[in-house]
């Protein structure tokens, strides 16, 4: 290791990484599909084959779940654990990710395409303090006593749900299976989780250290496979108490119809967003220049909080854009190994061929290209980072989610018009106000139709703070205490006592 790379405090990725779990896990044990299918697991910084996986589908899920159904029952040793224990193995498992850190963040580059400092300083991070947070809640899920009328003893139990569903994206691999698992765990629930086809392996990889922090079997089962066959049995199962799902608001749609026509399970659901970020005249222009890049190129545009609606004060609008032109150029596009490159491809041809044709549709609409716009390489899925201004409200780069590397800056005039422009959307997600006078930005804050509003940053993300989204951008909360309410039922014991004394 390079003096540099120790001062930095980044070793090199691993050159020639084994990918050593590629089954489907249930039950503390690896198994071939039921049906003897394989998937392949793609590298978009190159296009080539990583190496195929075992594909669940209905009956694999169908025994994952008997599985966690298993674990679940009354007297298990899962259900047995003292509350303190279930915390402790969340911190063991955290422990082994720490340790696994270089293999994690390497694997985690190669499958989503994900620039490496980004996975090793942010993701895997990310994912070890979420374990740690829902690790410390463990033996403070906890219910209270009522002063009902009468002779009665009256108390409250928070219980598990039970069996949970779990169907996570293909953008924060490790962090959403984290965000997932933990607080499903903490409270005492056994789990089903989907990674996404697109990037299974780190998934993949935790169930080894799952079964190493001595989490018991059946506890977590991870099935990779699609979202129309594994992912809809999942959220089809009878025997599934919850499903969460993180990804786009048109799959859940079908998750919470298919909860509606099977057991009416529980569903929490985190979609998509069309994130406003409002600039006005008096706020700190670098500041808002740097945040409104970071909050909308990050990981190649593909996070469902980017503030891809910049709408941008009339006074300061010319500036903003000539700024944020320049920055967006600074940008640098490569391997996603390379230390200085901070822009990776998009995930799969799928998602690139819809931004190149959003990006058309800007043009063809009237926004004035200003930088990018095209493909970029002559190999992977990268597209340069794109800025457009003169960008109206009704054109469908301001309306549509675009989950790539393209700005989109609009103009307005007064407060009122930038609240009812702002809000003018199907999605709820985030929101971003930049301003120095703190009276505007409490109006804002309470102004906005948004799960989550920033004021003076973007992007600021913590295990501590509830997420989730408003109107079409989903319901209810991951992580933070309210994360935990999703997975507990509340049980009203009332109890007859001969006579009562307050």
């Amino acid at each position: 290791m390079s003096e540099k790379t120790i001062l930095h405090g980044l070793p090199p990725p691993l050159s020639n990484l084994e990918i050593k779990y590629t089954k489907i896990f249930i039950n503390n044990e690896w198994h071939n599909s039921i049906s003897g299918k394989k998937f392949p697991v793609y590298n978009p910084a190159t296009g080539e084959k990583v190496c195929e996986v075992e594909e669940g589908d209905k009956e694999d899920v169908n025994k994952a779940v008997k599985a966690a159904r298993e674990a679940f029952q009354i007297g298990s040793p899962w259900r047995r654990l003292d509350a303190s224990e279930r915390g402790r193995m969340l911190n063991k498992l955290a422990d082994l990710v720490e340790r696994d850190r270089l293999i994690l963040s390497t694997m985690e580059s190669i499958d989503g395409g994900k620039p490496y400092t980004a996975s090793y300083f942010g993701d895997i991070p990310g994912a070890i303090k979420s374990l740690r947070y829902c690790a410390g809640w463990a033996d403070k899920v906890q219910g209270r006593t009522i002063p009902m009328d009468g002779d009665y003893f009256t108390f409250t139990r928070h219980e598990p749900v039970g069996v949970c569903g779990q169907i996570i994206p293909w953008n924060f691999p490790l962090v959403m299976f984290a965000w997932k698992i933990a607080p499903a765990l903490c409270c005492g629930n056994t789990v089903v989780i989907k990674p996404a086809e697109q990037t299974p392996l780190t998934a993949l990889y935790m169930g080894s250290l799952i079964k190493e922090a001595g989490i018991p079997p059946g506890v977590v089962n991870i099935v990779p496979g699609y979202g129309p066959t594994a992912g809809a049995a999942i959220s089809y199962h009878m025997d599934i108490d919850k499903v969460a799902f993180t990804g786009s608001t048109e799959v859940g749609k079908l998750i919470k119809e298919a909860a509606g026509k099977s057991n009416l399970k529980r569903v929490t659901l985190e979609l998509g967003g069309k994130s406003p970020n409002i600039i006005f005249a008096d706020a700190d222009l670098d500041l808002a220049v740097e945040h409104a890049h970071n909050g909308l190129f990050f990981h190649q545009g593909q996070c469902c909080i980017a503030g891809s609606r910049i709408f941008v004060e009339e006074p300061i609008y010319d500036e903003f854009v000539r700024k944020s032109v320049e920055r967006a150029k600074k940008r640098v596009l490569g391997d996603p190994f390379a230390p200085c490159v901070n822009q990776g491809p998009q995930i799969d041809k799928e998602q690139y061929d819809k931004c190149l044709e959003l990006i058309e549709s800007g043009k063809k609409e009237g926004a004035k290209l200003q930088c990018g716009g095209s493909a970029w390489g002559e190999k992977g899925f990268y597209i340069s980072p794109t800025v457009f201004s003169d960008v109206k409200d009704d054109m469908r780069i301001a309306k549509e989610e675009i989950f790539g590397p393209v700005q989109q800056i609009l103009k307005f005039k007064t407060i009122d018009e930038v609240i009812k422009r702002a809000n003018n959307t199907k999605y709820g997600l985030a929101a971003g106000v930049f301003t120095k006078d703190m009276d505007k930005a409490i109006l804002m804050s309470t102004a906005l139709q948004a799960g989550t509003v920033w004021i003076n940053c973007y992007s600021a993300m913590s295990p501590q703070s509830p997420f989730g989204g408003f109107k079409m951008s989903g319901n209810g909360r991951e992580m933070g205490e309210y994360g935990l309410h999703e997975y507990t039922e509340v049980k009203t014991v009332i109890m007859k006592i001969s006579q009562k004394n307050s």
